[in-house]
C-alpha cells in the first residue's frame, strides 16, 4: 500500500488544489463576470464535450492501463504506438459529421437556446484535446507517475480559466476571445502531457514498419484489445454520461441560465469525490497489475482498505458541504439557491462512489467489463428516460432526481457484480460504524445554524463538525488507517 498511500496523497493534494480554484471560478468569478446566460453556455460547451471524450478517445484511456502490463519489450512499443493511432478511428469520422451536417446538428443543439448553435466546433476540439490528455496522462499511469499528469488534469486548466475570468472581469478581453482562449488551454494542456508522456517513455516509430502481406506491424492478442477497446468506449463512459447528461438534457427544455445554477450545484458536490478520483490515478493500474497475475486475494484487501478510508473522508465532507450549503449560497448569490436540493442528492451519489473503493478498476480491468457494457447501456438508456420526464416538470431538481436514481442502481449493480465474480465486498464493520455517525452528524447539524454572518456560519459549524467527527472516528478506531494518519499529524504537531 506504500506506493498507493503516496500518490494517493500527493493526488489529494493537487485535487483538493484544483477543486479549490474550481470552487473559486464556479462559485464567484463566473457568477461575477459572467451573465448567466454565457455562464450556462460554458457548462453546456464543456459538458457536451466532455460526453464526447471517451468515445473520441476510442476507449484507448482504459485499454492502455489494462493491458499495458501484458506486453515486454518491442511488444509494448507497438502496443503504445497503436494506442496513439486507435483515436482517430473515431475522431476523423467524427470531424467530417460534423462538417457535413454542421446546419442539421447546430439546430438540434439550438432548439431550446439559439446561444448554443455557433458553437459546434468548440465542443469538437475540447472533446479531441482532452481524449488525447487522457491517451497521455493513462501512458504516464501505467509507469506509476501519476502525480504530474493529475495536475495536469486538477489544477492546469482550471488556473487558465482562473486567469481568463479575471482578465474578463477587467475588460481587457471580451466573451468571444474568453470562449476561444478557453479551447486554447485544453489543447495547451494535452500538449504539455504529450510532452510528459514521452518523457516517460519515447514511442519508437519501427515498430510499426511496413511488412509484405500486413498493413502495419501488430502486436500480440491485438484482436482481443481491439475487442475491449470498442467495447469499453461505452462501459468506460458510463459514469461521465450519467453526470454530464443532465446539463446537456438541461439545455434542451429550459432556460440556458438553468445551467449556470445546476454547475454550481453540481460543482460544490462533485468536491466529495476528490478522494476517489485521487487514489483511482495509481489503484488502476495497480489493480490490472494484480488481476494479471490473478492476486485476488490482495485484490480483495486492497477493496476493503480502499473503500473505508475513503468513505471516512468523503461523509465528512459531506457533512460540511450539506451542513453549510445554506450559508454558502447566501455568499455567493440567493438565486442560486435552488440548487440546495441538487447539492444534497448528487453529494450522496459522491460519497457512495467513494464507498464502492476499487470497484472500477476490478470490473474494468477484468474480463468481466462486457457486463458493465451492459449495465451501462441499460442505465444511460434509463437516465435519457428520466431526464426526460424530470426535467420539464421539475427544471434543475428533476435532472438531480434522475441523476440520483441512475447512479444509485448503476452502483449497486457494480457492487452486486464483484461479489458473484469475485467473492468480494467493499464492506466491513467499520463501514456500518460510518453509516451511522454520518446520519448522526447530518441529522444533528443540517437544521442548526447560527445567526452570524454567513461566512462565520460556516466558519463556525465546520471547525465544531471537524473536531468532533475525528474525535469520534479516532476514539471508536472506526478505521485503522484513518486512526494511524491521525495519530501522526497529532505528532508533529
Amino acid at each position: 500500500m506504500g506506493i498507493v498511500v503516496k500518490q494517493s496523497f500527493n493526488n489529494l493534494v493537487t485535487t483538493f488544489l484544483g477543486f479549490g480554484i474550481g470552487a473559486l471560478n464556479t462559485l464567484f468569478l463566473y457568477v461575477n463576470f459572467m451573465s448567466d446566460a454565457y455562464y450556462g453556455l460554458v457548462g453546456f460547451l464543456l459538458s457536451t464535450a466532455m460526453i464526447l471524450m471517451p468515445f473520441l478517445a476510442f476507449g484507448v484511456h482504459n485499454t492502455l492501463v489494462k493491458f499495458y502490463s501484458s506486453y515486454k519489450g518491442k511488444d509494448q512499443d507497438q502496443f503504445l504506438l497503436w494506442m496513439l493511432l486507435l483515436p482517430l478511428v473515431i475522431i476523423l469520422p467524427a470531424t467530417a459529421v460534423c462538417y457535413l451536417f454542421y446546419q442539421q446538428i447546430t439546430l438540434f443543439l439550438s432548439s431550446k437556446n439559439e446561444i448554443f448553435g455557433d458553437y459546434l466546433w468548440y465542443i469538437l476540439v475540447i472533446a479531441i484535446a482532452s481524449a488525447y490528455f487522457e491517451v497521455f496522462f493513462a501512458w504516464s499511469k501505467v509507469h506509476m507517475k501519476t502525480i504530474f499528469g493529475n495536475f495536469m488534469k486538477e489544477v492546469f486548466h482550471r488556473v487558465g480559466t482562473m486567469c481568463l475570468l479575471i482578465l474578463l472581469g477587467l475588460d481587457i478581453i471580451t466573451i468571444d476571445f474568453f470562449l476561444k482562449a478557453l479551447v486554447g488551454v485544453y489543447i495547451v494542456r494535452m500538449i504539455i502531457m504529450k510532452f510528459y508522456a514521452y518523457r516517460l517513455r519515447m514511442p519508437k516509430i519501427s515498430g510499426l514498419i511496413l511488412r509484405k502481406g500486413h498493413f502495419l506491424k501488430r502486436p500480440p492478442h491485438f484482436r482481443s484489445v481491439l475487442k475491449y477497446s470498442s467495447l469499453i468506449i461505452i462501459a468506460g463512459s458510463v459514469a461521465t454520461l450519467l453526470m454530464d447528461l443532465d446539463k446537456f438534457m438541461i439545455g434542451k427544455y429550459v432556460l440556458v441560465e438553468n445551467i449556470a445554477y445546476y454547475s454550481v450545484a453540481i460543482y460544490i458536490a462533485t468536491v466529495i469525490a476528490v478522494p476517489v478520483r485521487a487514489m483511482h490515478q495509481i489503484t488502476y493500474p495497480m489493480v490490472a497489475k494484480l488481476l494479471n497475475e490473478k492476486n485476488i486475494k490482495e485484490i480483495g484487501v486492497l477493496y476493503t482498505k480502499s473503500s473505508l478510508t475513503l468513505f471516512v473522508v468523503s461523509s465528512l465532507l459531506f457533512i460540511l458541504i450539506s451542513c453549510n450549503v445554506k450559508s454558502l449560497y447566501l455568499l455567493i448569490d440567493p438565486i442560486y439557491a435552488t440548487g440546495t436540493y441538487v447539492v444534497l442528492l448528487i453529494g450522496s451519489i459522491r460519497v457512495l462512489d467513494n464507498i464502492l473503493g476499487i470497484n472500477n478498476a476490478i470490473l474494468f480491468n477484468s474480463d468481466y467489463y462486457r457486463m458493465v457494457l451492459i449495465l451501462g447501456v441499460g442505465l444511460v438508456l434509463v437516465a435519457i428516460l428520466l431526464n426526460m420526464y424530470f426535467i420539464p416538470r421539475y427544471g434543475i431538481k428533476g435532472a438531480a432526481i434522475a441523476t440520483f436514481i441512475a447512479s444509485f442502481s448503476y452502483s449497486v449493480l457494480k457492487i452486486a457484480m464483484v461479489r458473484w465474480k469475485f467473492g468480494l465486498l467493499p464492506f466491513s464493520k467499520g463501514s456500518w460504524s460510518m453509516l451511522l455517525i454520518t446520519l448522526a452528524f447530518f441529522g444533528v447539524f443540517y437544521f442548526w445554524d447560527f445567526e452570524f454572518h454567513p461566512f462565520i456560519n460556516i466558519l463556525l459549524k465546520s471547525t465544531i463538525i471537524s473536531t468532533l467527527f475525528f474525535a469520534i472516528i479516532y476514539g471508536f478506531n472506526v478505521s485503522t488507517d484513518i486512526t494511524t494518519a491521525i495519530r501522526k499529524v497529532v505528532g508533529r504537531v
